[in-house]
């Protein structure tokens, strides 16, 4: 190993200097990507406020968060909460405790595992939407147009998806509860 080392030492130096390059610019890339994402968001929160408020938009898109994605949270929840259960009861089978089966089943799922998993849900299903319809509006320059006509995109497009996820979310992760 030593005598390749001797020999080959350029060829290992610059093949580590690039895996190290590589690796830097990845994860660099990611940092850069989420940064411009969050800062997005924060430019979007104040446009909830402003005026003209577009209520059926809003409500077209509480729609689509809420109601699209009920089925797909109450099925989550079911199986989540039978999965949990069960082996919860396998534990506290063991030391007689099977009576606290489902006041920690309750608090598990209502604590911690409902709204991180219908956070994921919704951001899986209806973010995906969102910006999968965002993507093909800005591909077909339906953004552009908005612009010419003077009409903020952010506000018109983002602000309402926003406020009615805002919304939205606290009934899901009872649904799910």
């Amino acid at each position: 190993m030593l005598q390749y080392w001797r020999l080959h030492r350029e060829k290992v130096n610059n093949a580590l200097d690039e895996l190290f390059i590589k690796v830097g610019l990845t994860i660099g890339g990611f940092f850069y990507d989420t940064g411009k994402a969050f800062l997005f968001f924060l430019e979007s929160i104040p446009l909830i406020f402003k005026k003209p408020y577009r209520v059926d938009e809003i409500i077209r898109h509480m729609e689509f968060v809420g109601n699209k994605s009920i089925l797909i949270i109450i099925l989550t929840g079911s199986f989540t909460g039978l999965a949990l259960s069960y082996q919860i009861f396998l534990g506290f089978k063991l030391v007689n405790a099977t009576n606290l089966v489902g006041p920690t089943v309750a608090l598990g799922i209502t604590r911690e595992l409902g709204p991180v998993l219908t956070g994921l849900i919704v951001a899986a299903r209806a973010g995906g939407a969102m910006a999968a319809r965002l993507g093909t509006m800005r591909v077909s320059e339906q953004i552009d147009a908005l612009e010419v006509m003077g009409v903020d995109p952010k506000q018109y497009l983002v602000a309402p998806r926003i406020l009615a996820t805002f919304l939205t979310m606290p009934l899901l992760c009872g649904v799910f509860d």
